[in-house]
């Protein structure tokens, strides 16, 4: 716990140094305007930024909905007739959902409608780490779990997971993509591949292996099912349109402040998030439980999108949408510190992606061996990112916070 207090203390202090109120001759903070207030037509201005920003984070919450769609379409095929087959469908499908979420990620941070803290549904949805015994058996305990305790959840619906999850402590997650990551792959055993947990656990014709067979299939359903719920509300959130949604109100907001808010999700992700909690902390502690999808071995394209998304959210482009972004802005002040900035953004992608996998054993061994040093290499880089948002933020005059 201290170490990872004093991760997220360093990374704040990284966000810190480049924020707060401007000093820095460029407008902003204090109600001075900001450099695009007097934007010519030709210029972008940060309005068009703002706009362009919630189409992008609307489009990643949609993709991630229908990927949610498809895992549960894949979940209900293989519950409905267990094979080798529609279980590595439903992992297909598992894998192919989680780029769009992982890229919607910069959209967190600032108490918007992901993570809210009367509302937001972060918490159901991408929760980690967690004990694998809170939702199923695990080696060494065949009779542990929500699965497995019928007395206790004598009913497994999404009711039932919602009320479960992170009750009685935060590593309880019952709902999300990792509990379904476990729910398909099973504890990760291996030195070279993920978990292997057998179709068999779901075949309900008295051949199967573990018990409560027909229990562990209704809660891979619920889950899928919550998951779906959860991304809806996030999409109507940043849904065009509605007058009365969160996307309505941060278009409404003075320019600096939606600026800010989108900069404190990039610098957040980058330095605290990623570069704290999900590599410096399995850095030091050389531990799989904190690995992020240590079921399935797929940490490192969760790491990837990540940063994808973060240089996305700074280009001002996710897919085929491409459009006014802060780079835009930033080019019309300080036109040296934007390319400095795309080079680190750049540079934080391909040391994540030179991470050899599994990034389970990337982290194991000694500091000299090629899979720590390329883990130390990808922190650095989004450190040093971080660095460079923290100085975007002071060229445009915004106030960036350190987190939600």
């Amino acid at each position: 716990m201290m170490k990872r207090l004093l991760v997220m203390m360093a990374a704040a202090a990284v966000l810190a140094a480049g924020c707060g109120d401007n000093d820095n001759g460029h407008g902003g903070g204090n109600g001075t305007p900001a450099p695009t207030a007097t934007a010519t037509p030709t210029q972008v201005t940060a309005a068009a930024v703002v706009a362009h920003y919630a189409d992008g984070l609307h489009a990643a919450y949609q993709d991630a909905l229908a990927g949610a769609e498809a895992l549960r379409d894949a979940i209900d095929a293989f519950v409905e007739a267990p094979s080798q087959a529609t279980f590595d469908a439903a992992k297909a499908a598992w894998i192919a959902a989680r780029p769009a979420y992982q890229q919607s990620e910069i959209g967190r941070f600032y108490n918007g409608p992901i993570d809210d803290p009367e509302t937001g549904p972060e918490g159901r949805i991408n929760a980690w780490p967690l004990d694998e015994n809170y939702i199923d058996y695990v080696e060494g305990a065949p009779t542990s779990g929500i699965v497995n305790d019928p007395a206790g959840f004598p009913v497994i619906d999404r009711e039932t997971l919602a009320a479960a999850n992170e009750d009685g402590g935060e590593t309880n997650v019952a709902t999300g993509y990792h509990a379904i990551e476990f729910l398909l792959w099973g504890q990760d055993r291996s030195a070279t591949g993920p978990g292997a947990r057998p179709f068999t656990d779901y075949v309900t014709d008295g051949t199967g292996t573990a018990e409560n067979q027909q229990r562990r299939g209704a809660y891979l359903q619920a889950a899928a099912d919550l998951l779906i719920d959860d991304l809806e509300q996030v999409v109507e959130a940043w849904a065009p349109g509605d007058a009365g949604n969160y996307r309505a109100e941060f278009l409404a907001l003075d320019p600096e402040e939606a600026l800010g808010r989108i900069l404190t999700g990039l610098g957040t992700l980058s330095a605290s998030e990623l570069g704290g909690e999900r590599l410096s902390v399995a850095f030091e502690t050389r531990d799989q439980e904190d690995e992020h999808s240590c079921f399935s071995d797929r940490t490192r394209d969760d790491l990837a999108n990540d940063a994808v998304g973060i240089q996305n959210g700074y280009l001002g482009r996710y897919r085929d949408l491409d459009g006014p972004g802060l780079d835009d802005l930033v080019r019309q002040v300080d036109p040296a510190l934007d390319a400095a900035v795309q080079q680190q953004l750049a540079a934080s992608v391909a040391a994540i992606q030179a991470i050899p996998e599994p990034f389970d054993q990337a982290i194991l061994g000694a500091d000299e061996s090629p899979g720590r040093v390329a883990v130390e290499a990808a922190i650095t880089a989004l450190f040093t990112q971080a660095d460079g948002l923290a100085g975007v933020a002071d060229a445009l005059g915004v106030s960036m916070g350190t987190g939600a």
